[in-house]
């Protein structure tokens, strides 16, 4: 039977959580009420949660261009989708082989995996080796191979595997299973709290990456969401600051939807990582508490 107290440090701690759960929301929903909202009612009244003048017209410029939107949000999709994929397979084979002891040489190979959070070449040795030597300029791969690898996840992986009992993978050779087979049949589908969580991570990585595409891609059919966005806004701020050199485009820029343009990009771009997080909740949720208890 629940006493007093605990009945009222229950009702704090729902109460925390509802607060903590509309400060997240609140901002998102003020930056869909601004995009949803005139540009002159903006800018005499500001920010409101709800729109005081209902328009469209943000997302009509944004998709003014509808054909270069929706290649972008195709590669963007593209790139995502087969980068995160490759990203936990390439990932979770390193960090295995890590954890099996039949492995001779895995603390020399761990050497090499951990020796890049000491040091780093840097964005110019970087772009010299994607560009001048491997040639993936204006390539997709370079958008993918980007985000390919990261020590910390092969950590996060390599912790999880360690507490899968030994016992079910020898039993699985006993029968006759290989490794391979094994690592795809019985370690991938125990790891799926691992990888959802992790994929998230690389996902949303991958979708706002918008600064590879400024780097390597030049070629408009390649780029991707988030630096076809940020062009956008650069373009109409370039605009505004010029006005002045012609009277007659001065009018005609000043109806150019700057804020709430900037809003609708947000909501553009956030869009279908919110759509996706639902579906990988219950995994996140069990990924967080990945390697916080060690036995």
């Amino acid at each position: 039977m629940k006493t007093g107290k605990f009945k009222i440090s229950y009702a704090v701690i729902h109460i925390l959580f509802i607060l903590l759960a509309l400060a997240c929301i609140i901002p998102l929903l003020l930056v869909l009420g601004i995009s949803l909202t005139d540009e002159k009612t903006l800018l005499a009244e500001g920010y409101h949660l709800i729109p005081r003048q209902f328009s469209t017209f943000a997302y009509k410029y944004v998709f003014a261009g509808a054909t270069s939107v929706i290649r972008a949000y195709g590669v963007t999709i593209f790139v995502t989708a087969v980068g995160t994929v490759l990203h936990l397979l390439f990932m979770s084979m390193l960090a295995y082989g890590l954890t099996r002891e039949e492995v001779t040489a895995r603390n020399k190979l761990a050497l090499f995996v951990y020796l890049p959070v000491l040091f780093n070449g840097g964005m110019i040795p970087t772009y010299m080796m994607m560009t001048k030597y491997l040639h993936l300029k204006n390539t997709l791969t370079v958008l993918i191979l980007i985000y390919l690898a990261s020590v910390t996840n092969v950590l996060i992986m390599k912790n999880f595997f360690r507490s899968i009992p030994n016992s079910l993978l020898e039993s699985a050779r006993i029968d006759g299973s290989g490794e391979i087979r094994t690592f795809f049949k019985i370690v991938l589908p125990l790891s799926k709290p691992s990888l959802a969580s992790i994929g998230l991570f690389v996902a949303i990585a991958y979708w706002n990456d918008w600064t590879t595409c400024s780097l390597y891609i030049e070629t408009p059919k390649l780029q991707t969401l988030q630096y076809l966005l940020q062009s956008l806004m650069n373009n109409i701020r370039y605009l505004q600051q010029n006005a002045s050199a012609s009277r007659s485009m001065e009018f005609a820029i000043a109806e150019l939807p700057n804020e709430g343009a900037r809003m609708a990009t947000c909501i553009l771009a956030v869009g279908p990582i919110i759509l996706l997080y639902p579906f990988l909740q219950k995994y996140f949720e069990s990924g967080l508490t990945i390697g916080a208890v060690k036995e």
